[in-house]
């Protein structure tokens, strides 16, 4: 199987007037074949790329929802050889770009060589390390030159514009847009420096951005494509369903699927 590009995916929903739907999960939450079960509703319902997250005990981005997520994957046995195994699953039926979001104390450990050359037999487009500061990620950047694999950097409120035009040239793939300041999580609304901070990448840069942290509503979605990201990235909210819906997996699927079609459809201009 040809894996597409993060280019190709972006310019092909930007041909059909929409923006790219990025649904994220953590592998193996709540067990290894009920989260590919959940990977292919995303597919179904109109996800143009996928985020996914390699559970991690200290999880310093990520709020109580994600934090949970990863326990319950780390219960289940999910472990970084696993994570790869179901990336390469995943290839069994799409072929749209997969993003690991990941730590960098996983990469570290495996051996930051083998983690990469993992990453691209396995099918990965590319790599986002929560808290690798690109001022510290010159081993990363090299293994991920060697390998073919595209290095995801993020962009915050709080980035000046000198960092952010530092950044975005180490960046590629996508640039990740933090909407709000703090941790992962629903919010329910978006504020207005998140479309502040879209408008100020977009002056510096050409590289695409997709805006995640908070995105938890189709009206979130539309907002921040309208506002010129290429892509919308939601995480918890999807993650709340999970959790909710443990005791019933069919429930479970039913309404992750029903959601992802009301955030795909919300990209569409």
């Amino acid at each position: 199987m040809k894996i597409k590009s993060y280019d190709e995916a972006f310019q092909q929903a930007k041909a059909k007037k929409e923006g790219a739907f990025i649904p994220f999960v953590v592998a193996g939450d709540p067990d290894f074949e009920t989260s590919l079960e959940i990977v292919k509703v995303f597919v179904e319902n109109g996800a143009d790329a996928l985020e996914i997250g390699f559970p991690f005990s200290d999880p310093v981005a990520d709020g109580p929802t994600v934090q949970l997520a990863d326990i319950r994957a780390l219960k289940a046995g999910m472990t970084v050889e696993r994570g790869f195994e179901f990336i390469k699953r995943i290839r069994e039926f799409t072929d749209i770009p997969v993003g690991v979001l990941t730590y960098y104390n996983l990469i570290y450990k495996m051996g930051i060589d083998k983690f990469y050359e993992m990453a691209r037999d396995n099918g990965a487009n590319a790599i986002l390390a929560a808290d690798l500061p690109p001022e510290e990620a010159g081993d990363a950047l090299e293994a991920a030159r060697k390998n073919g694999v595209q290095q995801i950097f993020m962009a915050a409120q709080t980035t000046g514009n000198e960092r952010l035009q530092e950044i975005t040239k180490m960046c590629s793939g996508f640039l990740y847009v933090v909407a709000v300041m703090g941790t992962t999580g629903a919010r329910a609304e978006l504020k207005t420096t998140t479309v502040d901070l879209i408008k100020r990448i977009k002056s510096h840069s050409d590289i695409p951005i997709s805006v995640g942290f908070g995105i938890s509503k189709p009206k979130h979605v539309k907002e921040v494509i309208n506002a010129g990201a290429d892509g919308a990235i939601v995480a918890s909210a999807i993650l709340n369903i999970i959790t909710e819906n443990l005791e019933d997996k069919e429930e479970m699927l039913q309404k992750v699927g029903k959601f992802c079609a009301e955030l795909k459809e919300a990209t569409i201009s």
